[in-house]
């Protein structure tokens, strides 16, 4: 295990709260800590019932709604919300599963509040229903949703009733986003701050809109209990973006080293333009010998012909050089083994991309005992799993992976998390579906070339490359093709310098 590129695990409290991330376990015990410092179990459920009514009101008019309560927390809460919902004047029905005379502590001392009639879980409490609350179970389930709660779920779905979810939609597993059972919400009510369902797919397409409702808890609560996970946002990296200075020159602002591959040519064309237009002064690629279709197809990138592997190993002693990466269109075999190896040795920062992991498949150890300086593996799930366990959900398998490595991990996807040795994590959220193209992932680890090159801490150049990949994919559109991606990052370079001059540097 390795943490030498990493801050300490207090650094997480340098990143904005409102982007912290809570596990259920850390939920827990924020309530936990909030009763202590004097507000009761009673309140806390009072008011995440009365923010669910509230967030339902703000959306829709008065209507017959359906709220759906589980034995448990959640369906405390939902007996609050559908008694403020009917003293709002909405026809309510309420249905639970079990028996009232069951229900214990705070739960059973809201139920005796609700004033209506309490009818068992069945599909016929649907009838006449334009909206439906899902109180039933929340976050911290653990097992799979029983066939009663499944029918009523799939009735809402097959009636084509609008659903609301309080905490995350019942079935969901709060830590990691998996689905056991679960049913599309239009929205989610949670409370203090998202937990990684929210976030991580399947979860994240299942939540709908996702809003955090202040149930009455202190930030410095929430501070206590030091949270390592986060939501990725410009606000958590901005002020560590690479500036230009009136005196910059082209070597001040770093020089960006790519081996290129043969035949595969256009992956490493790709990783350069990426890593270019991320602000590296200048950008190499060190090909096998002097192949036209490189320099032909590229003018500002320069292209640095190799005779010999010798001649690779005598340019990674070149001193300005202040960056690597390997891995886009290498190709697997002995030559990409050994610039691995050359890479890692020579102590600067360096991204391990496709064939420069796949080549470790059998041998991972030999690998992450070579990582002694800052380095990021970008793996798709194909390329971690030759390399990492993949067991468990995507969030806790990265951070195994980082702390076994010694690297920052950022496993790719719609849902990217990115990892360090010593437990931090950010999950990212704003990647388009278009990104799902040929060379997108090779413009990524350009791009976080580009900033490692400029001296940007490894950890936030990751979270920061990724932001800006998908914000860059979203300012294209439909039709997106990989070469479009670096063409759209000074726009997204100057909106992002030009809401820090406003004030804000957040686009959430």
């Amino acid at each position: 295990t390795h943490q030498h590129q990493s801050a300490s695990p207090a650094s997480a409290t340098e990143f904005p709260r409102k982007m912290a991330i809570l596990s259920v376990s850390q939920m827990a015990e924020v309530e936990r800590l909030a009763m202590v410092a004097g507000i009761t179990e009673y309140a806390l459920m009072e008011h995440a019932g009365t923010a669910v009514a509230t967030g339902i009101t703000h959306r829709w008019s008065a209507r017959p709604i359906t709220v759906l309560c589980g034995p448990g927390k959640n369906g405390g809460d939902g007996f609050v919300a559908a008694r403020h919902l009917s003293e709002a004047g909405w026809p309510v029905r309420l249905a639970l599963l079990g028996d009232v005379g069951q229900l214990t502590g705070v739960t059973r001392q809201h139920a005796e509040r609700w004033c209506g009639s309490i009818r068992p879980l069945q599909p016929e409490i649907l009838d006449g229903a334009s909206l439906v609350v899902d109180a039933l179970f929340g976050s911290g389930l653990d097992r799979i949703l029983g066939e009663s709660v499944q029918a009523i779920l799939n009735a809402v779905v097959s009636r084509g009733i609008p659903l609301v979810a309080i905490d995350v939609p019942s079935g969901l597993v709060g830590d990691t986003g998996e689905n056991w059972g679960a049913v599309a919400s239009e929205l989610t009510i949670t409370f203090v701050r998202k937990k990684p369902a929210h976030l991580l797919q399947p979860g994240r397409g299942l939540c709908g809109e996702v809003v955090v409702a202040d149930i009455g808890i202190s930030e410095s609560v929430v501070t206590q209990i030091r949270p390592d996970s986060f939501e990725n946002d410009p606000s958590l990296w901005f002020m560590d973006l690479p500036r230009l200075g009136n005196m910059d020159n082209k070597y001040t602002r770093g020089h960006a080293l790519i081996s290129g591959g043969y035949p595969q040519t256009g992956a490493a064309r790709l990783a350069a333009r990426g890593a270019a237009r991320a602000g590296a002064g200048m950008t190499t690629i060190a090909v096998p010998s002097i192949l036209p279709i490189y320099a032909s197809a590229l003018t500002s990138i320069l292209v640095h012909p190799l005779e010999t592997e010798a001649d690779f190993d005598t340019l990674l002693t070149d001193h300005r050089i202040t960056a690597f990466l390997i891995g886009p269109g290498a190709g697997l075999g002995i030559r990409t083994h050994a610039r691995v190896l050359a890479m890692l040795r020579a102590g600067r920062p360096t991204v391990l991309d496709a064939d420069a992991l796949s080549e470790f498949g059998d041998d991972p150890i030999e690998l992450f005992s070579e990582i002694v300086a800052p380095c990021i593996l970008t793996p798709h799930d194909g390329e971690f799993s030759r390399l990492f366990d993949s067991v468990g959900g995507k969030l806790e398998r990265t951070r195994i992976a980082a702390r076994r490595s010694g690297a920052i991990v950022l496993l790719k996807g719609s849902d990217t998390v990115i990892a360090a040795a010593d437990g931090r994590a950010i999950i990212n959220t704003n990647a388009p579906p278009s990104l799902a193209t040929a060379g997108s992932g090779d413009v990524l680890a350009g791009i976080i070339l580009g900033l490692l090159t400029q001296g940007m801490d490894p950890f936030r150049a990751a979270a920061a490359g990724v932001w800006l990949h998908g914000e860059a994919a979203n300012r294209c559109g439909p039709g997106l093709i990989a070469e479009d991606l670096p063409e759209y990052l000074p726009t997204v370079w100057r909106d992002l310098q030009h809401h820090a001059n406003s004030g804000s540097t957040g686009f959430s």
